[in-house]
């Protein structure tokens, strides 16, 4: 059976998928993306070590490390799940703001930064929030300022994908939050239109991260994306 590899977004492991991973039916590898600072050294490291061929899913910062993927090896990746990501470079009023989270965390106040610039962009209101959000903490203080440093500059200085995307003809899946803030509606109609074969899946009461905010409908989702 082909194997699902999952990329998770910034600052987050494996503990974002929520569980529903175990709950897809296929073998599952999980990927980090902390020892490279651009997106095409990240991807190389990755398909070094890859199978030969497997489905590919990415959430966030792990969506746009997916296209990179594809972009390197396309020929390897048998289906694709792009969730609440965006197909485009780098817009200038985030890249500027790269620079000074980067020192911040360097100087010790990683937490600082994920409360003040990050958490408060990623969930729709909930019950669940404030668990969510202490999840989301652990995770990047687990994985530290250095990969924070990291993972930022490949974000700041990633190209634009949407060729890659219309290069694809693979089974696709695009899916988002509806609430999601950082990663908007206009962003997934465009790779969904990139990839006419794709289904576009909108998760009510869900914002940046739907593995955690509402687990079952984005289990059903990959589910069908896989089946």
């Amino acid at each position: 059976m082909t194997p699902l590899v999952l990329i998770p977004g910034m600052m987050c492991d494996a503990r974002m998928w929520g569980g529903i991973d175990a709950a897809l039916g296929v073998p599952v590898l999980h990927h980090l993306p902390v020892q490279a600072e651009t997106m095409s050294a990240m991807a190389a490291l990755f398909l070094a070590d890859a199978p030969q061929h497997f489905a590919l899913a990415g959430l966030s910062m792990g969506g746009i490390l997916a296209m990179e993927i594809l972009r390197q090896a396309p020929g390897r990746i048998t289906r694709l799940a792009l969730m609440d990501t965006n197909p485009r470079a780098e817009m200038a009023e985030v890249r500027s703001r790269r620079g000074p989270q980067i020192d911040r965390a360097l100087a010790g106040d990683l937490a600082g930064v994920m409360r003040d610039e990050m958490k408060p962009n990623y969930l729709a209101p909930g019950p669940g929030k404030a668990a969510i959000l202490d999840l989301c903490m652990d995770m990047a203080l687990s994985l530290g300022p250095q990969v924070f440093a990291r993972q930022s500059r490949a974000l700041r200085d990633r190209g634009d994908q949407q060729a890659t995307l219309a290069g694809f003809a693979g089974p696709a899946l695009v899916l988002m939050g509806e609430q999601d803030r950082l990663c908007p509606l206009d962003r997934h109609q465009a790779m969904q239109s990139l990839m006419p074969q794709s289904r576009l899946v909108i998760i009510p009461g869900a914002g940046h991260l739907p593995p955690l905010e509402q687990p079952d409908a984005t289990l059903r989702a990959l589910r069908d994306w896989l089946a």
